[in-house]
């Protein structure tokens, strides 16, 4: 499910993982993460905005943070080993902040990324991307200008809108970051397609109102859950026309959790996404009360301040041991193979994104070769679809990683949005 550990740790020996991951993190730091010098654009928005200071997705700022021209959006995607073919326009990036509600309900901003392409339509359409996990807030689209821009660069040089949130605290967005909350994810990625709205407006480029849902691991059940969101009428400005998300965990309980203990899931990012789900979720329900219950020692002195926005994946993996086993108690390592009580209603409450019947086509992307999000998850996901009475084919696209299912399957994404307009 990480989008900064994107190639993914599959490689046999701990050693040879670790190494892996942290090489893929530096190269990240070091070559990718300096944003482009950005032309602010900060002001109260326009009179005509919502006027409510605690109305869902009521725009606040706009900041211009990237401008490419078509040659420049190819080169970009070239350098990251993504197919370009499909370019037609040059994009021009903003970071949204905007109202929306934490994960508890209460009020909060957070921010995310609209892409424009320079050309096409006057009044685009416009795609949701949700990205992959991220634990250091300085990954997020609207700030890290590498491969969690790749949606929205190849969508918004076809010639949409692109609006991709960054969740709830990550981006400039205060707090820490509810992984794995799916309700909350939704929430946000629904006002940041209101805030897109307000923005393209404002920009002279308003949208059309028809929205093609993606999103690329954690963000593609977000993409499903939110889709659902969209079909079943929480905005009425917008019209779900399509869902394409990409090697999402949509069933925890019955792949992915089983999976960390099988060997589908390899043991290197198994440790690391169970260990954010651990924490991140401890803030919401009562998982533990001292992360010695869960963690053994010394990771449960150290396991929760990792998580808090501010470390990269680098320094979680350097922090954390090789295997699940040095990780967790004996006893909560039992209960992770046999969930129960508030582990278990928390997988139930997550597990709902395909429990429904879309009225939109929709294609499921994943990879045999992923060890990250086996391709269980979009199996599991198509025969919930199918018992609905939706065909949702899968997407098979081979022997690559989890990162590499991305960069094979985002291509394809745009080209069959482009062929059901």
């Amino acid at each position: 499910m990480s989008q900064n550990t994107y190639n993914s740790p599959t490689r046999r020996g701990t050693s040879a993982r670790r190494t892996g991951v942290a090489a893929a993190v530096a190269l990240l730091l070091a070559g990718g993460l300096a944003a482009p010098a950005a032309v602010a654009l900060d002001r109260p928005a326009a009179a005509s905005a919502p006027a409510a200071h605690d109305q869902r997705g009521t725009l606040l700022s706009v900041t211009r943070v990237a401008v490419l021209d078509r040659a420049a959006v190819t080169r970009w995607l070239t350098e990251r080993q993504v197919d370009a073919s499909g370019v037609r326009h040059g994009v021009t990036a903003y970071r949204l902040t905007y109202r929306t509600p934490d994960a508890t309900g209460r009020p909060t901003t957070a921010t995310g990324l609209l892409t424009l392409p320079t050309g096409g339509a006057h009044r685009p359409d416009l795609v949701s991307d949700t990205h992959g996990t991220m634990v250091h807030r300085g990954y997020a689209p609207s700030v890290g200008d590498d491969f969690g821009r790749i949606p929205s660069y190849l969508n918004a040089s076809a010639g949409r809108a692109v609006a991709a949130p960054d969740y709830l605290g990550l981006g400039k967005g205060p707090g820490t970051h509810p992984y794995m909350d799916t309700a909350s994810s939704v929430t946000a990625s629904l006002d940041m397609l209101r805030a897109a709205r307000h923005a393209a407006d404002r920009l002279g480029r308003p949208l059309t109102g028809d929205v093609y849902a993606t999103g690329f691991s954690q963000g593609g059940q977000v993409a499903m859950a939110l889709g659902h969101a969209l079909e079943s009428g929480a905005d009425r400005h917008f019209r779900l026309r399509a869902l394409a998300p990409v090697s999402g965990p949509y069933d925890g309980p019955g792949v992915e959790f089983p999976g960390l203990f099988d060997g589908r899931v390899n043991d290197a990012s198994g440790i690391f996404y169970v260990s954010y789900f651990l924490v991140a979720q401890n803030r919401l329900h009562p998982l533990y009360k001292d992360p010695h219950d869960v963690f053994r020692a010394p990771y449960a002195d150290r396991v929760e301040a990792l998580f808090d926005g501010d470390h990269t994946e680098e320094d979680v993996f350097k922090a954390l041991p090789a295997t699940l086993r040095e990780l967790l108690t004996p006893g909560f390592y039992a209960r992770m193979q046999h969930p129960t009580g508030t582990l278990a209603e928390i997988l139930k409450a997550n597990d709902g994104a395909c429990a429904w019947k879309p009225d939109v086509p929709v294609r499921l992307y994943a990879a045999t070769g992923d060890t990250d999000v086996p391709i269980g998850n979009a199996r599991s996901c198509a025969a919930r679809l199918r018992a609905a009475g939706v065909r949702a084919p899968v997407l098979d696209q081979g022997s690559v990683d989890h990162f590499g299912s991305l960069k094979e399957a985002a291509p394809e994404v745009v080209q069959w949005f482009a062929g059901l307009s």
